[in-house]
């Protein structure tokens, strides 16, 4: 039972928000344009949450083996570099659910089309390259790209698409706020981590630009996510998707925090926060376009 535990705690399930909320929104978006297929809200949701879980796990064993993820560190524990679980045990463990979350998307083929192979093959390819391969993406300043991209205009207009054969303006500038918004649980995370980023020689843009770049980032990343329900609401004709401001407000309020407070327990504390404020958003916006 125990042994079960390690790998739920491996899987990071509070990371979850990030790819749950680009899912419900594109289906509510669907819904809203009365494309909303059940079947296609199923296979996105389980490949969207199977490839987090293997991402989380192909982190965690390859930050150990980098050396990035050491006994000292602070925040959650990592299970590979704590000796909880090997290193062997963490590469099969990534290596079989990246692959249960590819025969999953396989079944996407029969709405959307072949070309989704390649975006399947992209995505888990890259969830593995995020911290694996000869040029990981989180050691050379393009996490922040990465996250934008897969958890916001791939992982949204895609969804849409399989559900709908079709993009729109509106699904466009509602990814580009999911990624952006998305986005402030890496900044956070990269700007907590920042000491231990320089030791190992992980080269976040936080490493690279300072944490005052962080700062600014998030801010500006709350704005567009307050904006863009504004847009929805003018869009749609309605006044339910303003709903959608309230945790990108709640988020910007919290943003001092960080402005004057650096401790480590703060840090993770408002890490915590903004993973809420993260699933908020994607209900909120989601029940925007539902209520219409």
């Amino acid at each position: 039972m125990d042994h079960f535990k390690y790998w739920i705690e491996a899987a990071r399930l509070k990371t979850l928000p990030a790819s749950l909320t680009p899912v419900f929104i594109a289906s509510a978006l669907a819904y809203y344009y009365n494309g909303f297929q059940l079947l296609v809200f199923l296979y996105c949701l389980a490949f969207a949450v199977l490839s987090q879980i293997g991402s989380n796990f192909a982190n965690d064993y390859l930050d150990s083996k980098k050396g990035a993820d050491t006994k000292e560190r602070t925040g959650p524990r990592r299970l590979v570099s704590s000796g909880i679980l090997s290193e062997k045990a963490m590469r099969i463990a990534s290596i079989l659910v990246l692959a249960s979350a590819f025969l999953i998307g396989l079944n996407l083929i029969e709405y959307g089309g072949y070309g989704l192979l390649i975006v399947g093959i992209t995505s888990l390819f890259f969830a593995w390259c995020y911290t694996g391969g000869p040029y990981p993406l989180a050691y050379n300043a393009l996490g922040d790209i990465f996250v934008v991209l897969f958890f916001g205009l791939i992982a949204v207009c895609i969804t849409f698409y399989v559900h709908t054969l079709g993009l729109n303006w509106l699904i466009l500038l509602n990814a580009l706020a999911c990624g952006l918004f998305t986005n402030n649980l890496l900044v956070i995370n990269n700007i907590r981590d920042f000491e231990e980023d320089m030791v190992s020689g992980k080269r976040t843009t936080i490493v690279l630009f300072g944490k005052s770049f962080g700062r600014n980032l998030i801010a500006i990343s709350c704005l567009f996510a307050a904006s863009t329900p504004i847009i929805n609401a003018l869009a749609t004709h309605s006044f339910f998707p303003l709903l959608g401001i309230i945790p990108a407000c709640i988020c910007w309020m919290q943003i001092k925090n960080i402005l004057s407070e650096e401790s480590k327990e703060s840090l993770y504390k408002l890490l915590k926060n903004t993973g809420l404020n993260v699933f908020l958003y994607g209900i909120l916006v989601s029940l925007g376009f539902l209520l219409n």
